[in-house]
């Protein structure tokens, strides 16, 4: 566990460990829920699909591309333990590539028309 005070900046760092000098990361989505479990309900979304639903989040420079550097404050869910578990999906992808999901970015989902 790594302990923080309510409301601290909590700085976090991933990193690709590869060989290959041209892969890059993308944070894709960023939760954090009241328990371990890979679930969703009662989570609390900082990033979903690329965009940023936090609004204490915040992106860092990192000189490498296989590194995402990043922040949000630290919280505590109301009426819970005071742990707090953050699950991550990370994508990797081709340096250069515009075609990928890391040059995609945010990328906001459309609804579909209903039907009569």
């Amino acid at each position: 566990p790594y302990y923080v005070s309510i409301n601290q900046d909590l700085f976090l760092e991933a990193s690709l460990h590869s060989s290959d000098p041209w892969l890059q990361l993308f944070l894709h989505t960023c939760v954090a829920s009241p328990t371990g479990h890979n679930s969703t309900t009662g989570a609390y979304t900082i990033v979903k699909d690329g965009c940023v639903k936090d609004p204490t989040y915040a992106a860092f420079y990192s000189p490498h591309r296989h590194t995402l550097r990043f922040k949000f404050k630290a919280f505590q869910f109301i009426r819970s333990n005071p742990v707090v578990y953050l699950q991550c999906e990370l994508v990797v992808c081709r340096a250069f590539d515009y075609s990928s999901r890391c040059y995609q970015g945010c990328v906001k989902r459309s609804k579909r028309e209903a039907s009569s």
